[in-house]
């Protein structure tokens, strides 16, 4: 389990990943990028299987990586950059801001976003991320890239095609981010496919 601390917001991180029966390398792939005003989540997915597909998720992981104090609608538009002499990609994109407890995300294609709410009073509830139909690198739709309020508590979700998650009843909230993202994916997964699955919990720090 990873832990991103940044100001008075910690990240509790899990991710599990399993590669297709028969292929040797992913395509799907997972960043965490701490930056000056928060942490960058994503979640990617290169186009079909194998290296080519690796190759186009990596190439999207590096330009994150180096540019993730932008925002998130201008991350795509790099992204789109970077892919069009490889394979595209779909992906999914959280920027967390630490001082405002805000959470802004997009997605282009079909990696599902989903924030698991608990209130200080113990009721349930969620949010589904709207994705936009496109391939980064070849058709990017325009984003309008949507602004949350987070909680302590809040749990995010990041699933790739390779999981089918129909229900959110029997999931164990209460489960630590990594056995949450191991358990999803040992029961949601469908095995046709490469898989991930990115957990990250919001917690507040003593001060």
């Amino acid at each position: 389990m990873e832990m991103e601390t940044i100001g008075c917001l910690a990240l509790d991180i899990g991710v599990a990943a399993k590669t297709m029966a028969g292929v040797r390398e992913s395509g799907d792939r997972h960043v965490v990028c701490p930056n000056p005003g928060g942490v960058l989540l994503g979640v990617l997915d290169g186009l079909g299987h194998g290296p080519e597909a690796s190759e186009a998720s990596r190439i999207a992981s590096d330009t994150l990586e180096k540019h993730a104090k932008d925002s998130v609608a201008s991350l795509f538009l790099r992204c789109h950059e970077s892919l069009r002499l490889a394979r595209g990609a779909v992906m999914t994109l959280a920027s967390i801001r630490i001082d405002e407890w805000k959470m802004t995300w997009a997605g282009v294609g079909n990696i599902r976003g989903i924030l698991l709410r608990r209130s200080p009073q113990g009721g349930l509830g969620h949010e589904f991320l709207l994705l936009k139909p496109g391939i980064v690198g070849m058709r990017i739709p325009f984003l309008e890239p949507v602004t949350l309020s987070i909680a302590p508590n809040d749990t995010l979700l990041l699933l790739t095609d390779g999981v089918h998650l129909n229900t959110l009843e029997m999931l164990d909230r209460d489960l630590p981010p990594q056995r949450l993202a191991d358990d999803i994916l040992a029961c949601h997964g469908t095995g046709t496919d490469d898989a991930l699955v990115l957990v990250a919990r919001c917690r507040q720090e003593a001060s």
